[in-house]
Formats: structure tokens, sequence, C-alpha cells
């Protein structure tokens, strides 16, 4: 039996994108760029101190990264956050084509 190791990196992001809001927050930092919780809070249907709290969980586990600007914060995605989750899906990737080049194997041995 394997460990979990590649989980245990990727598990909080996943987390942390499990909720429908934070996943929509972060679409629309990657669409519309770096913007404060104000701005945030016009295009997301959710109170701004939800929107703050949404974001301190993403900020936590490195999805989102913020400046000071003043009074405010501007928020923006850190994309070297997804790293460890892309790492994790990219193992799947690679698990499919080994099973595809085992099956090409086997078919091209059956052929002779």
């Amino acid at each position: 039996m394997g460990t979990y190791e590649s989980l245990e990196t990727a598990g909080p992001v996943l987390d942390a994108l499990g909720d429908p809001t934070r996943r929509v927050i972060l679409e629309t930092l990657r669409r519309g760029g770096p913007c404060s919780v104000s701005v945030l809070a016009e295009q997301v249907p959710v109170s701004r101190p939800a929107i703050s709290q949404h974001l301190k969980v993403l900020g936590a586990v490195g999805l989102v990264r913020h400046e000071s600007r003043g009074t405010r914060n501007i928020y923006r995605i850190h994309r070297a956050g997804l790293d460890e989750l892309r790492d994790w899906l990219d193992k799947f990737w690679g698990d499919a084509l080994q099973a595809y080049a085992d099956h090409i194997e086997r078919t091209e041995e059956e052929r002779g």
C-alpha cells in the first residue's frame, strides 16, 4: 500500500477549492486581474466580510497574495500556489499515458 504524500501536499489546495464561492473568487481574479475586496464583492454575490474570509483561506494555501495600497488590500492569484495541485493531477495523466503505452505494447505482442 502506497503513502499519501502527494495528496498531503495537494490536499489543502483541493480543500480550499472545494467551496464554490472560493472557486468563483479565484475565477474572478483570473479573469479580471488584481482587485480589492470591495470590487470582488460587487462581482461575487456574498458580503465583503465573507469575501475576506474566503480570501484568508485561499491565501493560507498559497492561491492568492495581497499587497497593501493605502487602506485597501489588492488581491491577485499566486500561480505558484497551484503547483502542488498541478503536480498531483499530472500523476493521473502520467498513469493514463503509461496504461496506454502498456496497451499498445500488448497489442503489438499479440500481433506478433
